[in-house]
């Protein structure tokens, strides 16, 4: 039976595929760990250790001694909290990921799992249907980690045969958890503030498109991914992966069709430049060609879903 770690197991992707993988192998098979105790409680269907993945010594007693045989690596301070202290940032992002790395190159791990971003294209990137292969000049310490990131995962393919895989993730949308702190997280905020009756502020202009994806589909496609046999995944650095793109008009749009009376005010910051900086449209016929990606979620019906579900989850008074 597959023994399965997920470092930064409590964050928004984590919580979900988390679950999706104990309902999968069962789970007594997962350990999810996170640098928090409070995030326990989280974790009632599987076993939950706390972690801090710059603790090198830590990450490798545990997977040693739990005979872990793949990684899910999920922790990461993420672009616009990144950019407020850029030094831990990189640090946090970079070293851990080369701990995980070398866990994957002495263990021999079977799989590794490590999530890059759009954030790695940058203002000279092509921003209509962003290819596979591209320029990547990212202008934030995010991205920057995460395109270092993606070399260092080819690197350890190519000369140590770890199985280190990996998807370009747009800006992830879902209602089971809060926003991280990423500039595509207005696109969270604004269904809490729709159900709580608030006029919502948002941080980006209303015609900045950019690539997004319904947490569903996101996992889906990691577990796709995970699934497929060695020889299909070519792409070792990481995959570009589309969902949907739209801007903040038109997911307020898509809200108003349930929530007539919903206000948008916006009031752009500094993320506007990050935003500013990444595609409008993700080329991902790669992913869909080796593996065959393919998204189930349009804007509307994903609306539908969170309009109907998100309540359940953080109970709105108006």
């Amino acid at each position: 039976m597959e023994k399965i770690l997920i470092i930064g197991a409590a964050g928004q992707l984590g919580s979900e595929l988390t679950k999706a993988l104990a309902d999968r192998v069962g789970g007594e098979q997962v350990i999810a760990t996170d640098l928090r105790d409070s995030a326990r409680d989280s974790f009632d269907y599987c076993r939950f250790e706390v972690l801090d993945v710059l603790n090198k010594e830590a990450l490798y007693d545990l997977v040693k001694e739990e005979n872990v045989s793949q990684i899910y690596h999920l922790a990461a301070v993420l672009s616009a909290t990144g950019e407020k202290n850029p030094h831990f940032a990189w640090h946090l992002n970079m070293e851990s990921l080369l701990s995980v790395l070398e866990l994957g190159k002495e263990t021999k791990l079977d799989k590794i799992y490590w999530p890059s971003s759009i954030a790695v294209f940058g203002p000279n990137t092509p921003k209509i249907n962003t290819p596979q292969y591209c320029v990547k000049e990212p202008n934030t310490v995010y991205g920057i980690s995460k395109q270092a990131g993606e070399r260092w995962c080819e690197y350890y393919f190519q000369k140590y045969g770890v199985d280190v895989r990996s998807l370009r993730y747009p800006g992830l949308i879902g209602y089971k958890s809060l926003p991280g702190g990423g500039t595509t997280d207005y696109a969270v905020d604004i269904y809490h503030k729709a159900l709580a009756g608030e006029k919502f502020n948002c941080f980006l202009r209303e015609d900045s498109n950019l690539p997004m994806m319904y947490m569903p589909d996101a996992i889906k496609a990691t577990l796709d991914l995970m699934d497929a046999p060695k020889e299909a995944v070519k792409v070792r650095s990481s995959y570009n992966l589309a969902g949907m793109s739209f801007t903040p008009k038109e997911i307020f749009e898509s809200i108003k069709k349930h929530i007539p009376e919903f206000e948008i005010e916006y009031q752009p910051d500094f993320r506007q430049q990050i935003a500013d900086s990444w595609p409008d449209s993700i080329d991902d016929s790669k992913a869909k060609e080796d593996w065959g990606w393919q998204p189930d979620f349009t804007l509307d019906a994903m609306t539908k879903d969170i309009l109907e579900n998100l309540p359940d989850y953080f109970p709105v008074e108006k």
